[in-house]
Protein backbone atom coordinates (compact mmCIF):
# COMPACT_ATOMS: atom_id res chain seq x y z
CA UNK A 1 0.00 0.00 0.00
CA UNK A 2 1.24 3.48 -0.85
CA UNK A 3 0.98 6.40 1.56
CA UNK A 4 -1.78 7.94 -0.56
CA UNK A 5 -3.56 4.70 -1.44
CA UNK A 6 -7.12 5.52 -2.51
CA UNK A 7 -8.44 2.59 -0.47
CA UNK A 8 -7.96 4.91 2.52
CA UNK A 9 -9.50 8.13 1.18
CA UNK A 10 -11.48 7.12 -1.90
CA UNK A 11 -15.04 8.55 -1.84
CA UNK A 12 -14.43 9.83 1.71
CA UNK A 13 -13.74 13.05 3.60
CA UNK A 14 -11.74 13.34 6.83
CA UNK A 15 -13.60 14.22 10.03
CA UNK A 16 -12.84 12.07 13.08
CA UNK A 17 -11.37 9.54 10.67
CA UNK A 18 -12.28 8.87 7.05
CA UNK A 19 -16.03 9.14 6.59
CA UNK A 20 -18.03 7.70 3.69
CA UNK A 21 -19.87 10.23 1.58
CA UNK A 22 -22.98 9.63 -0.52
CA UNK A 23 -21.61 12.09 -3.09
CA UNK A 24 -18.29 11.68 -4.82
CA UNK A 25 -16.24 14.10 -6.88
CA UNK A 26 -14.00 12.71 -9.62
CA UNK A 27 -10.28 13.44 -9.40
CA UNK A 28 -9.11 14.05 -12.95
CA UNK A 29 -5.84 14.72 -14.72
CA UNK A 30 -6.11 18.06 -16.56
CA UNK A 31 -3.55 17.05 -19.20
CA UNK A 32 -5.54 14.00 -20.37
CA UNK A 33 -8.94 14.07 -18.67
CA UNK A 34 -8.11 10.65 -17.17
CA UNK A 35 -9.91 9.78 -13.93
CA UNK A 36 -7.42 9.32 -11.09
CA UNK A 37 -9.95 8.46 -8.40
CA UNK A 38 -12.72 10.17 -6.44
CA UNK A 39 -13.00 12.03 -3.16
CA UNK A 40 -16.10 12.20 -1.02
CA UNK A 41 -17.85 15.54 -0.85
CA UNK A 42 -19.00 17.00 2.45
CA UNK A 43 -22.27 18.85 2.99
CA UNK A 44 -23.13 21.91 5.05
CA UNK A 45 -24.50 19.53 7.69
CA UNK A 46 -21.14 17.71 7.76
CA UNK A 47 -19.43 21.07 8.31
CA UNK A 48 -21.72 21.85 11.25
CA UNK A 49 -20.87 18.54 12.88
CA UNK A 50 -17.16 18.95 12.17
CA UNK A 51 -17.12 22.47 13.62
CA UNK A 52 -18.70 21.28 16.86
CA UNK A 53 -16.25 18.41 17.13
CA UNK A 54 -13.33 20.72 16.28
CA UNK A 55 -14.30 23.14 19.05
CA UNK A 56 -14.29 20.34 21.61
CA UNK A 57 -11.02 18.83 20.38
CA UNK A 58 -9.35 22.25 20.20
CA UNK A 59 -9.58 22.80 23.92
CA UNK A 60 -7.62 19.64 24.63
CA UNK A 61 -5.15 20.32 21.82
CA UNK A 62 -4.47 23.85 23.11
CA UNK A 63 -3.77 22.39 26.56
CA UNK A 64 -1.25 19.93 25.11
CA UNK A 65 2.31 20.82 26.22
CA UNK A 66 4.17 22.90 23.61
CA UNK A 67 6.84 20.25 23.19
CA UNK A 68 4.23 17.68 22.13
CA UNK A 69 2.62 20.03 19.60
CA UNK A 70 6.06 20.83 18.21
CA UNK A 71 6.78 17.09 17.89
CA UNK A 72 3.67 16.60 15.71
CA UNK A 73 4.82 19.38 13.37
CA UNK A 74 8.35 17.96 13.18
CA UNK A 75 6.98 14.50 12.44
CA UNK A 76 4.81 16.00 9.70
CA UNK A 77 7.93 17.50 8.13
CA UNK A 78 9.66 14.12 8.29
CA UNK A 79 6.66 12.43 6.64
CA UNK A 80 6.61 15.01 3.85
CA UNK A 81 10.28 14.20 3.31
CA UNK A 82 9.74 10.43 3.34
CA UNK A 83 6.81 10.56 0.91
CA UNK A 84 7.98 13.47 -1.26
CA UNK A 85 8.17 11.45 -4.49
CA UNK A 86 4.59 10.20 -4.19
CA UNK A 87 3.30 13.65 -3.28
CA UNK A 88 5.15 15.18 -6.23
CA UNK A 89 3.53 12.65 -8.57
CA UNK A 90 0.10 13.80 -7.41
CA UNK A 91 1.04 17.44 -7.92
CA UNK A 92 2.13 16.61 -11.47
CA UNK A 93 -0.93 14.60 -12.42
CA UNK A 94 -3.74 16.32 -10.49
CA UNK A 95 -2.52 19.95 -10.51
CA UNK A 96 -0.75 19.86 -13.90
CA UNK A 97 2.58 20.84 -12.36
CA UNK A 98 5.82 20.31 -14.22
CA UNK A 99 8.20 18.18 -12.19
CA UNK A 100 10.45 21.03 -11.01
CA UNK A 101 7.45 22.98 -9.71
CA UNK A 102 6.16 19.89 -7.89
CA UNK A 103 9.55 19.34 -6.27
CA UNK A 104 9.67 23.00 -5.22
CA UNK A 105 6.18 22.84 -3.73
CA UNK A 106 6.86 19.65 -1.79
CA UNK A 107 10.06 21.24 -0.49
CA UNK A 108 8.12 24.27 0.70
CA UNK A 109 5.76 21.95 2.59
CA UNK A 110 8.70 20.35 4.39
CA UNK A 111 10.11 23.76 5.30
CA UNK A 112 6.73 25.01 6.46
CA UNK A 113 6.31 22.17 8.94
CA UNK A 114 9.78 22.53 10.41
CA UNK A 115 9.42 26.32 10.60
CA UNK A 116 6.07 25.99 12.38
CA UNK A 117 7.48 23.44 14.82
CA UNK A 118 9.13 26.40 16.53
CA UNK A 119 5.86 28.28 17.07
CA UNK A 120 4.64 26.39 20.18
CA UNK A 121 7.69 27.65 22.12
CA UNK A 122 7.76 31.11 20.51
CA UNK A 123 7.10 33.98 22.98
CA UNK A 124 3.33 34.18 23.39
CA UNK A 125 2.93 37.72 24.67
CA UNK A 126 4.64 40.61 26.41
CA UNK A 127 4.92 42.33 29.78
CA UNK A 128 3.33 45.79 29.84
CA UNK A 129 4.00 48.73 32.11
CA UNK A 130 1.21 49.80 34.46
CA UNK A 131 0.44 52.89 36.54
CA UNK A 132 -1.08 50.65 39.18
CA UNK A 133 0.52 48.30 41.70
CA UNK A 134 0.10 45.20 39.58
CA UNK A 135 1.67 43.14 36.86
CA UNK A 136 0.19 43.76 33.41
CA UNK A 137 0.52 41.16 30.66
CA UNK A 138 -0.70 40.76 27.09
CA UNK A 139 -0.76 37.09 26.24
CA UNK A 140 -1.59 35.35 22.98
CA UNK A 141 -4.16 32.56 23.06
CA UNK A 142 -5.28 30.27 20.24
CA UNK A 143 -8.11 31.78 18.22
CA UNK A 144 -10.06 28.49 18.47
CA UNK A 145 -11.39 26.97 15.26
CA UNK A 146 -9.84 28.21 12.01
CA UNK A 147 -11.31 27.62 8.54
CA UNK A 148 -8.81 27.36 5.69
CA UNK A 149 -10.07 27.69 2.10
CA UNK A 150 -7.34 26.99 -0.45
CA UNK A 151 -6.97 27.17 -4.27
CA UNK A 152 -5.91 24.80 -7.05
CA UNK A 153 -2.67 26.33 -8.31
CA UNK A 154 -0.22 25.56 -5.47
CA UNK A 155 -2.73 23.39 -3.63
CA UNK A 156 -0.40 21.79 -1.11
CA UNK A 157 1.53 24.77 0.17
CA UNK A 158 -1.32 27.29 -0.04
CA UNK A 159 -3.38 25.10 2.27
CA UNK A 160 -0.54 23.98 4.50
CA UNK A 161 0.84 27.49 5.11
CA UNK A 162 -2.33 28.18 7.14
CA UNK A 163 -3.01 24.68 8.46
CA UNK A 164 0.47 24.14 9.92
CA UNK A 165 0.81 27.40 11.91
CA UNK A 166 -2.82 27.27 13.06
CA UNK A 167 -2.28 23.76 14.45
CA UNK A 168 1.10 24.61 15.94
CA UNK A 169 -0.44 27.50 17.87
CA UNK A 170 -3.16 25.31 19.39
CA UNK A 171 -6.10 25.78 17.02
CA UNK A 172 -8.36 23.24 15.34
CA UNK A 173 -8.80 23.51 11.56
CA UNK A 174 -11.56 23.01 8.99
CA UNK A 175 -9.84 22.65 5.59
CA UNK A 176 -11.80 23.16 2.37
CA UNK A 177 -9.56 22.62 -0.67
CA UNK A 178 -10.50 23.40 -4.27
CA UNK A 179 -12.33 20.25 -5.49
CA UNK A 180 -10.12 20.21 -8.61
CA UNK A 181 -7.08 19.47 -6.42
CA UNK A 182 -8.71 17.82 -3.43
CA UNK A 183 -5.99 15.15 -3.14
CA UNK A 184 -2.82 17.22 -3.38
CA UNK A 185 -4.47 20.13 -1.53
CA UNK A 186 -6.42 18.14 1.03
CA UNK A 187 -5.93 14.38 1.29
CA UNK A 188 -2.15 14.77 1.44
CA UNK A 189 -2.40 17.16 4.39
CA UNK A 190 -4.95 15.02 6.22
CA UNK A 191 -2.90 11.85 5.75
CA UNK A 192 0.32 13.54 6.87
CA UNK A 193 -1.15 14.82 10.12
CA UNK A 194 -3.07 11.60 10.71
CA UNK A 195 0.21 9.69 10.60
CA UNK A 196 2.09 12.41 12.51
CA UNK A 197 -0.06 11.78 15.59
CA UNK A 198 -2.41 14.76 15.54
CA UNK A 199 -5.30 13.94 17.90
CA UNK A 200 -8.64 13.05 16.35
CA UNK A 201 -11.03 15.91 15.75
CA UNK A 202 -8.38 18.65 15.49
CA UNK A 203 -8.19 18.66 11.65
CA UNK A 204 -11.14 18.14 9.31
CA UNK A 205 -10.94 17.85 5.51
CA UNK A 206 -14.21 19.01 3.93
CA UNK A 207 -14.19 19.20 0.11
CA UNK A 208 -17.37 20.61 -1.32
CA UNK A 209 -19.26 23.23 -3.29
CA UNK A 210 -20.20 26.81 -2.51
CA UNK A 211 -22.60 25.72 0.22
CA UNK A 212 -19.70 24.04 2.03
CA UNK A 213 -17.63 27.18 1.52
CA UNK A 214 -20.31 29.30 3.13
CA UNK A 215 -20.68 26.81 5.97
CA UNK A 216 -16.98 26.84 6.92
CA UNK A 217 -17.17 30.64 7.11
CA UNK A 218 -20.47 30.89 8.97
CA UNK A 219 -20.12 28.03 11.48
CA UNK A 220 -20.48 29.69 14.91
CA UNK A 221 -17.42 27.88 16.27
CA UNK A 222 -15.14 29.38 13.60
CA UNK A 223 -13.37 32.56 14.66
CA UNK A 224 -10.77 33.02 11.88
CA UNK A 225 -11.02 32.38 8.14
CA UNK A 226 -7.88 32.06 6.05
CA UNK A 227 -8.69 32.31 2.35
CA UNK A 228 -6.39 32.17 -0.65
CA UNK A 229 -8.00 32.65 -4.05
CA UNK A 230 -9.57 35.15 -6.39
CA UNK A 231 -10.40 38.71 -5.41
CA UNK A 232 -14.14 38.42 -6.26
CA UNK A 233 -14.56 35.38 -3.99
CA UNK A 234 -12.36 36.99 -1.36
CA UNK A 235 -14.68 40.00 -1.27
CA UNK A 236 -17.65 37.72 -0.61
CA UNK A 237 -15.84 35.90 2.20
CA UNK A 238 -14.64 39.18 3.67
CA UNK A 239 -18.21 40.52 3.67
CA UNK A 240 -19.53 37.36 5.30
CA UNK A 241 -16.82 37.46 7.95
CA UNK A 242 -17.36 41.15 8.65
CA UNK A 243 -21.08 40.66 9.13
CA UNK A 244 -20.34 37.88 11.62
CA UNK A 245 -17.53 39.86 13.35
CA UNK A 246 -14.95 37.25 12.42
CA UNK A 247 -11.40 37.84 11.24
CA UNK A 248 -10.69 37.04 7.62
CA UNK A 249 -7.13 36.83 6.30
CA UNK A 250 -7.41 37.22 2.53
CA UNK A 251 -4.57 36.50 0.09
CA UNK A 252 -6.05 37.33 -3.28
CA UNK A 253 -5.10 38.04 -6.87
CA UNK A 254 -2.28 39.96 -8.47
CA UNK A 255 -1.25 41.59 -11.72
CA UNK A 256 2.38 41.87 -10.85
CA UNK A 257 4.92 44.14 -12.54
CA UNK A 258 8.50 43.43 -13.55
CA UNK A 259 10.40 46.67 -14.23
CA UNK A 260 13.54 46.51 -16.39
CA UNK A 261 15.67 49.58 -15.73
CA UNK A 262 18.03 51.22 -18.24
CA UNK A 263 21.38 49.46 -18.35
CA UNK A 264 20.00 46.12 -17.12
CA UNK A 265 21.56 42.89 -18.41
CA UNK A 266 18.98 42.03 -21.08
CA UNK A 267 19.64 38.26 -21.41
CA UNK A 268 19.40 37.83 -17.64
CA UNK A 269 16.37 40.09 -17.46
CA UNK A 270 14.59 38.11 -20.18
CA UNK A 271 15.35 34.88 -18.32
CA UNK A 272 13.89 36.34 -15.13
CA UNK A 273 10.86 37.62 -17.03
CA UNK A 274 10.22 34.26 -18.67
CA UNK A 275 10.41 32.43 -15.36
CA UNK A 276 8.10 34.96 -13.71
CA UNK A 277 5.47 34.73 -16.45
CA UNK A 278 5.60 31.06 -17.44
CA UNK A 279 6.24 29.08 -14.24
CA UNK A 280 3.26 26.74 -13.71
CA UNK A 281 1.66 28.13 -16.88
CA UNK A 282 1.28 31.53 -15.22
CA UNK A 283 -1.26 30.11 -12.74
CA UNK A 284 0.27 31.82 -9.71
CA UNK A 285 -0.93 34.90 -7.84
CA UNK A 286 2.65 36.23 -8.02
CA UNK A 287 3.03 35.64 -11.78
CA UNK A 288 4.66 38.46 -13.73
CA UNK A 289 1.64 39.85 -15.55
CA UNK A 290 3.13 43.16 -16.71
CA UNK A 291 6.61 43.75 -18.17
CA UNK A 292 7.55 47.43 -17.93
CA UNK A 293 10.79 47.97 -19.85
CA UNK A 294 12.85 51.11 -20.37
CA UNK A 295 12.50 52.45 -23.89
CA UNK A 296 16.22 51.99 -24.55
CA UNK A 297 15.91 48.22 -24.01
CA UNK A 298 12.36 47.35 -24.96
CA UNK A 299 13.04 46.02 -28.48
CA UNK A 300 16.01 43.92 -27.39
CA UNK A 301 14.17 42.65 -24.31
CA UNK A 302 11.02 41.76 -26.25
CA UNK A 303 13.02 39.80 -28.82
CA UNK A 304 14.92 37.94 -26.10
CA UNK A 305 11.73 37.17 -24.17
CA UNK A 306 10.00 35.95 -27.35
CA UNK A 307 12.94 33.66 -28.10
CA UNK A 308 12.65 32.21 -24.59
CA UNK A 309 8.91 31.70 -25.05
CA UNK A 310 9.28 29.96 -28.41
CA UNK A 311 11.77 27.51 -26.89
CA UNK A 312 9.47 26.32 -24.08
CA UNK A 313 7.67 23.05 -24.91
CA UNK A 314 4.05 22.55 -23.84
CA UNK A 315 2.55 19.16 -23.03
CA UNK A 316 1.76 16.50 -20.46
CA UNK A 317 4.25 16.80 -17.56
CA UNK A 318 3.55 13.25 -16.38
CA UNK A 319 4.71 11.73 -19.67
CA UNK A 320 6.90 14.34 -21.38
CA UNK A 321 9.80 16.58 -20.50
CA UNK A 322 8.01 19.91 -20.88
CA UNK A 323 8.34 23.42 -19.46
CA UNK A 324 4.61 24.16 -19.45
CA UNK A 325 1.89 21.71 -18.47
CA UNK A 326 -1.89 22.01 -18.88
CA UNK A 327 -4.14 24.86 -17.83
CA UNK A 328 -6.26 23.60 -14.93
CA UNK A 329 -9.46 23.15 -16.99
CA UNK A 330 -10.99 23.96 -20.36
CA UNK A 331 -12.94 26.95 -19.08
CA UNK A 332 -9.78 28.66 -17.84
CA UNK A 333 -7.91 27.74 -21.02
CA UNK A 334 -10.54 29.44 -23.15
CA UNK A 335 -10.54 32.45 -20.84
CA UNK A 336 -6.77 32.89 -21.32
CA UNK A 337 -7.09 32.64 -25.08
CA UNK A 338 -10.05 35.02 -25.05
CA UNK A 339 -8.03 37.71 -23.25
CA UNK A 340 -5.23 37.34 -25.81
CA UNK A 341 -7.54 37.47 -28.83
CA UNK A 342 -9.50 40.40 -27.43
CA UNK A 343 -6.28 42.33 -26.91
CA UNK A 344 -5.07 41.52 -30.41
CA UNK A 345 -8.39 42.71 -31.78
CA UNK A 346 -7.79 45.98 -29.90
CA UNK A 347 -4.38 46.42 -31.55
CA UNK A 348 -1.86 44.33 -29.62
CA UNK A 349 0.70 42.22 -31.51
CA UNK A 350 1.70 38.62 -30.79
CA UNK A 351 5.49 38.33 -30.66
CA UNK A 352 5.34 34.67 -29.58
CA UNK A 353 2.73 32.04 -28.76
CA UNK A 354 -0.93 32.97 -28.65
CA UNK A 355 -2.10 29.42 -29.36
CA UNK A 356 -3.90 26.59 -27.58
CA UNK A 357 -1.95 23.33 -27.63
CA UNK A 358 -4.05 20.40 -26.45
CA UNK A 359 -4.88 21.16 -22.83
CA UNK A 360 -2.18 23.83 -22.58
CA UNK A 361 -1.28 27.25 -23.92
CA UNK A 362 1.93 28.35 -25.58
CA UNK A 363 4.15 30.80 -23.75
CA UNK A 364 3.00 34.11 -25.16
CA UNK A 365 4.53 37.58 -25.57
CA UNK A 366 2.36 40.57 -26.48
CA UNK A 367 3.55 43.98 -27.64
CA UNK A 368 1.92 47.15 -28.94
CA UNK A 369 -0.39 47.33 -25.94
CA UNK A 370 -2.11 50.21 -24.26
CA UNK A 371 -2.72 50.17 -20.54
CA UNK A 372 -6.46 49.77 -21.15
CA UNK A 373 -6.26 46.46 -23.05
CA UNK A 374 -7.53 43.31 -21.29
CA UNK A 375 -4.13 41.60 -21.34
CA UNK A 376 -2.68 44.55 -19.41
CA UNK A 377 -5.52 45.30 -17.01
CA UNK A 378 -6.66 41.80 -16.02
CA UNK A 379 -5.10 39.03 -13.97
CA UNK A 380 -4.83 36.46 -16.79
CA UNK A 381 -3.73 33.38 -14.80
CA UNK A 382 -2.10 31.99 -17.91
CA UNK A 383 1.35 32.07 -19.59
CA UNK A 384 1.05 35.52 -21.15
CA UNK A 385 3.70 38.26 -20.94
CA UNK A 386 2.51 41.73 -22.04
CA UNK A 387 5.35 44.23 -22.62
CA UNK A 388 5.15 48.02 -22.48
CA UNK A 389 7.87 50.71 -22.34
CA UNK A 390 8.61 53.67 -20.05
CA UNK A 391 10.95 56.63 -20.27
CA UNK A 392 11.36 58.05 -16.74
CA UNK A 393 11.36 56.62 -13.23
CA UNK A 394 8.28 58.68 -12.43
CA UNK A 395 6.47 57.10 -15.39
CA UNK A 396 7.53 53.61 -14.31
CA UNK A 397 6.17 54.21 -10.80
CA UNK A 398 2.90 55.54 -12.22
CA UNK A 399 2.46 52.50 -14.48
CA UNK A 400 3.22 50.06 -11.66
CA UNK A 401 0.74 51.74 -9.31
CA UNK A 402 -1.96 52.13 -11.97
CA UNK A 403 -3.41 48.76 -11.01
CA UNK A 404 -6.00 47.63 -8.50
CA UNK A 405 -3.63 44.92 -7.24
CA UNK A 406 -0.55 45.27 -5.07
CA UNK A 407 1.04 41.89 -4.41
CA UNK A 408 4.55 41.53 -5.89
CA UNK A 409 6.95 43.66 -7.92
CA UNK A 410 10.36 42.80 -9.39
CA UNK A 411 12.88 45.49 -10.35
CA UNK A 412 15.89 44.55 -12.49
CA UNK A 413 18.97 46.70 -12.89
CA UNK A 414 20.90 49.32 -10.92
CA UNK A 415 20.26 48.79 -7.21
CA UNK A 416 20.27 52.45 -6.25
CA UNK A 417 17.72 53.32 -8.92
CA UNK A 418 15.67 50.28 -7.95
CA UNK A 419 15.63 51.42 -4.30
CA UNK A 420 14.31 54.83 -5.34
CA UNK A 421 11.56 53.16 -7.39
CA UNK A 422 10.69 50.74 -4.57
CA UNK A 423 9.99 53.69 -2.29
CA UNK A 424 7.35 54.95 -4.74
CA UNK A 425 5.31 51.81 -5.35
CA UNK A 426 2.47 50.13 -3.49
CA UNK A 427 3.18 46.42 -3.12
CA UNK A 428 3.27 43.79 -0.41
CA UNK A 429 6.59 42.49 -1.77
CA UNK A 430 9.45 44.01 -3.74
CA UNK A 431 12.29 41.92 -5.19
CA UNK A 432 15.27 43.91 -6.46
CA UNK A 433 17.12 41.95 -9.14
CA UNK A 434 14.61 39.14 -8.80
CA UNK A 435 11.38 38.33 -10.61
CA UNK A 436 7.98 38.41 -8.93
CA UNK A 437 7.50 34.74 -7.92
CA UNK A 438 9.17 33.99 -4.61
CA UNK A 439 8.17 32.42 -1.30
CA UNK A 440 9.94 31.19 1.83
CA UNK A 441 8.32 29.70 4.95
CA UNK A 442 9.95 32.22 7.30
CA UNK A 443 9.08 35.32 5.24
CA UNK A 444 5.86 37.38 5.59
CA UNK A 445 3.60 37.03 2.57
CA UNK A 446 0.65 39.13 1.46
CA UNK A 447 -0.52 42.06 -0.61
CA UNK A 448 -2.25 45.42 -0.47
CA UNK A 449 -5.17 46.96 -2.36
CA UNK A 450 -7.18 44.25 -4.17
CA UNK A 451 -4.47 41.68 -3.47
CA UNK A 452 -5.66 41.16 0.08
CA UNK A 453 -5.45 42.20 3.69
CA UNK A 454 -1.68 42.33 4.10
CA UNK A 455 1.03 39.91 5.23
CA UNK A 456 -0.79 37.36 7.35
CA UNK A 457 1.12 34.32 6.13
CA UNK A 458 4.71 33.21 6.76
CA UNK A 459 7.12 34.08 9.53
CA UNK A 460 6.57 33.76 13.26
CA UNK A 461 5.23 37.28 13.83
CA UNK A 462 2.66 37.10 11.03
CA UNK A 463 1.51 33.61 12.01
CA UNK A 464 1.09 34.48 15.68
CA UNK A 465 -0.90 37.56 14.73
CA UNK A 466 -3.03 35.60 12.27
CA UNK A 467 -3.99 32.62 14.40
CA UNK A 468 -4.11 33.86 17.99
CA UNK A 469 -6.08 36.42 20.01
CA UNK A 470 -4.60 38.87 22.51
CA UNK A 471 -5.82 38.71 26.10
CA UNK A 472 -4.94 41.36 28.69
CA UNK A 473 -4.16 39.90 32.12
CA UNK A 474 -3.37 41.81 35.31
CA UNK A 475 -2.15 40.36 38.62
CA UNK A 476 -2.14 42.08 42.03
CA UNK A 477 -0.55 40.77 45.24
CA UNK A 478 -3.91 41.14 47.05
CA UNK A 479 -7.40 42.51 46.47
CA UNK A 480 -7.39 46.22 45.74
CA UNK A 481 -9.32 48.83 47.74
CA UNK A 482 -12.26 50.38 45.84
CA UNK A 483 -14.41 53.37 46.75
CA UNK A 484 -17.75 51.52 46.56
Amino acid sequence: MTFLDSDVWGRKFFSDGWQDSPTEHPVTEPATGERLGAVGLATAEDVARAAGRAAAAQREWAATPPRQRAAVLRRAGELFTEHAAEIEDWLVREAGSVRSKAVFEAGLAIGECFECAGLPTHPQGEVLTSEEARWSLARRKPAGVVSVVSPFNFPLILGLRSVAPALALGNAVLLKPDPRTAVSGGVVIARIFEEAGLPAGVLHLLPGDGAVGRAVVEAPEVRVISFTGSTPVGRIIGEQAGRLLKRAHLELGGNNALVVLPGADVPKAASAGAFGSYLHQGQICMTTGRHIVHESLVEEYTAALAAKAEALPVGDPAREDVALGPIIDRRQLERVHGIVTDSVAAGAKVAAGGEIVGAGYRATVLTGLTTEMPAWREEIFGPVAPVISFSTLEEAARIVNDCEYGLSVGILGDVGTAMKLADRIDSGKVHINGQTVSDEPNAPFGGVKDSGTGSRFGGAAANVEAFTETQWVTIRPDIADYPF
